[in-house]
């Protein structure tokens, strides 16, 4: 695709790197960025470059936070006794919005496919071995997409925290096998999460 601007080839180049993002797609949105106003272009460009800076991963859970803890860890309402471990921030997104879970999160960072060269050592799984033996956690759901590589992660972190005298659960098949969690509807997320069952080998 020849374009009449190398400032715009290169706009273009930039948002094509994000994921599902094709050169059609960014070509569109760099003609629509085009045609804002510069206040507007520098508002957005700013609200990028602060999200990079200023935001973190929480010390606890590795959810993103704007404080070394995030709001979920210091409200002292929510339930320290279960963890809820999950792939990623958009997991924890997906069954806050369910409203139905008081407990915790862990989050692992990914889970275990070693097609895509991502093995145990990638995720924060010894953070979540060292909060399940502090002894205070109860229960652990686990909460991956239920897919072969998120069962492969459950069998995993099985093996890992199982020693422990506490309860090991995981989602009720309501999530369809093979669909990622963060797609689920509200209400089967919220009823597999209400009729988790215990994780058996």
């Amino acid at each position: 695709m020849s374009l009449p601007s190398k400032f715009l080839d290169r706009a273009v180049e930039q948002l094509s790197s994000l994921p599902g993002i094709g050169k059609r797609t960014a070509l569109r949105m760099a003609l629509q960025l085009l045609k804002r106003d510069r206040e507007e272009i520098e508002a957005f460009s700013q609200s990028i470059i602060e999200l990079k800076i200023n935001t973190n991963e929480c010390e606890v859970c590795n959810n993103i936070s704007d404080t070394p803890r995030c709001t979920i860890c210091s409200n002292p309402a929510r339930d320290t006794s279960i963890i809820c471990v999950v792939e990623d921030i958009r997991d924890v997104m997906a069954i806050e919005s369910t409203q139905s879970f008081k407990g915790l999160y862990h989050v692992l960072g990914g889970i275990i496919s070693p097609m895509d060269g991502i093995g145990p050592s990638d995720l924060y799984i010894d953070s979540l071995v060292d909060r399940v033996s502090e002894g205070e956690v109860k229960e652990v759901i686990f909460a991956l997409s239920p897919t072969m590589e998120g069962d492969t992660t459950n069998f995993y972190l099985f093996k890992k925290i199982s020693g422990n005298t506490i309860l090991i659960t995981t989602l009720s098949r309501g999530v369809a096998v093979g669909s990622e969690l963060q797609y689920a509807d509200e209400v089967t997320l919220g009823r597999s999460l209400a009729q988790r069952q215990e994780f058996k080998m």
